[in-house]
């Protein structure tokens, strides 16, 4: 019966819970107030893999953030890496434009011709404010063309309360994000392996076309002075402060902490280190369900060519939960008890309710594992004596 089979996934889950880690998401963060008043503006702390938040300071405060702007610029030059109209190998001719940008640089030349991965890389080493200008005009043609994207993508990612107006985050009227809408881009920037290829070098030698080399050391001191650091972005001015988001992982969990507006660049390191050891100490992460893990037992199927369908779970789950909590989550398996031909692979036919303390927290779809089609008539009709013959 297929209350049965599920009574055998939520043994099979239960032991997932206990003894895997991975993660989920819940609406709001998962503490009212953060653990200690971190010396910032804002803050946030997030488990990315689910994009849950784990606790907030001010966290949809609107504010400058520097160059933590930078994570989109170099969120987009992924994405067009991964999506092919980039390549790593690709000359960039650097503008009059480009090099006349401020604050950090590579120190680039007008007309010198460079690759898409060093002034990338400068970028994500040294923000590189001439880098990043250079890149977006070689993707969009314009600073002002790529800043649309810049917005665009901000609003595909459910950025509500952020404006971009440059790629560099050099003061400029209008422009501004919060703490839970840089979480959000550096969660997705996150998502690329690519870019810890660079994000945890420490000093990198760009070499100019004519031979000059720009020594440039990395602005995230933490991925020296915290174990497990290797990204993502800092920056600073008057009007921000001292801002920055810091990915850290230690074995199976990833943090992203944020830091908005604090007084120095060691109050902002010390803050984000303090927010990521909380994380760590304080919260795993279980994996729930595992998409196309079969469910023991069949479903029934009544007018079908077989009398029953095998059953997977049909997506994957987890939960990111405070240290001896496990327990507080319960299963609560929903479906039909029969199925009725023609059912199809894939076909949603039920759910389980994932709930913490009562409170439901995700649900898990499963699905049939194979198809069963309809039986014509006369085989139906046959199929239906032959049982009554057999007593069934």
């Amino acid at each position: 019966m297929i209350r049965k089979i599920f009574v055998s996934l939520a043994a099979v889950l239960a032991l997932w819970v206990a003894f895997a880690p991975a993660v989920s998401a819940l609406a709001q963060p998962l503490e009212e107030v953060p653990p200690e008043d971190y010396a910032c503006a804002a803050a946030l702390l997030m488990e990315p893999e689910s994009g849950q938040v784990i606790f907030e300071k001010n966290g949809d405060l609107k504010r400058p953030v520097a160059s933590v702007t930078k994570i989109m610029t170099v969120l987009l030059a992924l994405e067009a890496i991964d999506g092919g109209s980039l390549e790593l190998e690709e000359r960039v001719t650097v503008s009059p434009n480009a090099a006349s940008m401020g604050g950090s640089q590579a120190l680039l030349d007008a007309g010198e011709k460079q690759s898409a991965e060093a002034l990338l890389q400068s970028v994500i080493v040294g923000s590189a404010n001439d880098s990043a200008v250079a890149l977006a005009e070689h993707m969009a043609g314009s600073v002002e063309l790529f800043v649309e994207r810049m917005n665009r993508r901000a609003r595909e990612l459910g950025m509500e309360d952020t404006r971009f107006i440059n790629v560099t985050g050099l003061p400029g009227e209008g422009q501004y994000t919060t703490a839970h809408d840089v979480a959000v881009m550096a969660r997705e920037l996150c998502r690329h392996d690519l870019f810890f290829r660079y994000s945890g070098v420490w000093m990198y030698d760009f070499v100019h076309e004519s031979g000059r080399v720009t020594r440039l050391s990395n602005t995230n001191k933490l991925i020296r002075l915290y174990d497990g650091c290797d990204g993502v972005k800092t920056g600073s001015t008057a009007a921000a402060g001292y801002c920055m988001a810091a990915s850290a992982k230690r074995g199976n969990m990833r943090l992203i902490a944020v830091v908005l507006g604090s007084d120095s660049g060691r109050a902002r390191f010390d803050a984000a280190a303090r927010m990521l050891d909380y994380g760590f100490a304080a919260y795993r992460v279980y994996p729930v369900a595992e998409m196309g893990a079969r469910v023991r037992g069949e479903a029934r199927v009544t007018g079908g060519e077989k009398d029953s369908v095998p059953l997977r779970l049909g997506g994957d789950l987890t939960l990111l939960l405070k240290r001896g909590e496990e327990q507080k989550v319960t299963l609560e398996p929903e479906a039909p008890p029969i199925l009725t031909a023609p059912v199809r692979e894939g076909q949603t036919v039920g759910h389980v309710r994932v709930l913490m303390e009562g409170r439901e927290v995700g649900r898990v779809p499963i699905v049939a594992a194979e198809d069963v089609g309809s039986l014509a008539f006369p085989g139906a009709l046959g199929r239906t004596l032959h049982k009554w013959a057999m007593g069934k």
